[in-house]
């Protein structure tokens, strides 16, 4: 009698833990505790934090960022005969009477400016960020495309989501960057900008038009200093003034608080 009642124990204890493994954890239905049909925020899904003030970090290209260049100087850019046509008739002054002088400060070319940017969750499907040069604000909205009305603007539209976490290396997108990077994160953030305003892919007026397509990829990663960082690859094409994709890379750092955030308006010069 006692081993029957211990063998029919232990089959209640084996049924009780095959219960447990078959069942999900409590937090596993979404957080906050929510339905388990109801799909986390875009804030709740975040991989990495992005919130918080940074600063750039200029480590090459000084000739185009760190002074306005000189008319004409467009290396590097793939300009079309027509887009350089263009940016040689690029007149700062001619911008100002205009109220032109923001042309450098759009989507395309502002997180190339030297400055600090602050990041923060507008609400749970909206992460917003500010550029003290400029003044600019960018929302970056999940899972939100463009309404057929959607005017246009300076920062045009943006259409946010998170990557899933890449294996190794990574496979090679259409334009040659990885998805993945050995000893690093893997990129967090992907960004597809339409509805822009015409603007400058620099300051000294290289062209872009409204049928440009801005496509962005955040990577976060962290030093063994315990120092943030993310670097944000930006991926220009134009079918108007470009012949092909105008590919750049900034780094930022992240500042222990906002103290450095210094707003100042956009300048044409």
């Amino acid at each position: 009698m006692r081993r029957a009642t211990r063998k029919a124990a232990g089959l209640g204890g084996f049924a009780v833990a095959l219960l447990l493994v078959a069942s999900p954890p409590a937090f596993a239905q979404g957080a906050g505790g929510g339905s388990p049909d109801d799909p986390p925020t875009a804030r709740e899904a975040a991989p990495v934090d992005l919130t918080g003030t940074w600063v750039s970090v200029v480590s090459e290209d000084w000739r185009w960022r760190m002074v306005t260049p000189a008319r004409g100087d467009f290396a590097s850019i793939p300009l079309s005969a027509e887009g350089r046509r263009v940016g040689l008739e690029w007149d700062p002054a001619a911008d100002e009477a205009a109220g032109l002088q923001c042309k450098a400060y759009g989507a395309p070319a502002v997180m190339r400016i030297p400055g600090r940017v602050r990041i923060s969750w507008q609400d749970d499907e909206t992460l917003r960020i500010e550029t003290d040069q400029g003044m600019q604000t960018r929302s970056l909205r999940f899972g939100v495309p463009a309404a057929a009305s959607e005017p246009s603007s300076r920062q045009g539209y943006s259409v946010a989501n998170w990557e899933p976490p890449a294996q190794g290396i990574g496979q090679p997108d259409a334009f040659g960057l990885f998805s993945g990077r050995i000893g690093r994160q893997p990129r967090s953030l992907e960004v597809t900008t339409t509805n822009l305003l015409p603007g400058y892919l620099r300051r000294n007026g290289p062209p872009y038009s409204p049928d440009a397509v801005l496509q962005e990829y955040f990577d976060h990663h962290v030093q063994p200093s315990g120092d943030e960082w993310f670097t944000v690859t930006t991926v220009v094409t134009d079918p108007t003034y470009l012949t092909g994709a105008f590919i750049t890379s900034s780094d930022f750092r992240k500042e222990p608080n906002d103290d450095g955030f210094d707003p100042a308006a956009c300048s044409a010069r």
